[in-house]
């Protein structure tokens, strides 16, 4: 696979509280490539935003894959990603910094934010981990 299209979700039953992420790769003709819905334990619904988006990243890369289109719908994930908004909680820098250094292993990395309505497959994921 040259080129993954990547949706991805967090979600925190709390604030912190008990986390799980979810993510669905497709490729660019929508053949499923991999899917990812795992418990994190505990933590706020942004760092589980962010640990989603990792862990994608991690699988494409472990894919070959040379080509990302990331979907989010956490808007603050995708605007910091995008360097529009800054990084002001230390909880989220660390996390930020490891999705900036995997980006860079992609010849191209797009992100964007989607509705919520279009982000139900990663949705899903996220809350049959939190199911578990």
């Amino acid at each position: 696979m040259k080129k993954l299209v990547i949706h991805t979700d967090g979600a925190s039953r709390g604030n912190p509280g008990r986390a799980a992420i979810g993510a669905i790769l497709r490729d660019e003709k929508g053949a499923l490539g991999a899917t990812i819905s795992k418990s994190i334990g505990k933590t706020t619904n942004n760092q589980a935003e962010y640990r989603a988006v990792i862990a994608a990243l991690e699988k494409a890369a472990s894919l070959g894959v040379e080509n990302v289109e990331l979907n989010s719908d956490s808007e603050l994930i995708v605007r910091q990603i995008k360097g529009q908004y800054r990084v002001k909680k230390d909880t989220l820098r660390p996390l930020y910094e490891n999705v900036m250094q995997l980006k860079s292993r992609f010849a191209s990395f797009k992100i964007k934010h989607v509705p919520r309505e279009r982000n139900k497959e990663a949705d899903k994921l996220a809350n049959a981990a939190l199911g578990r």
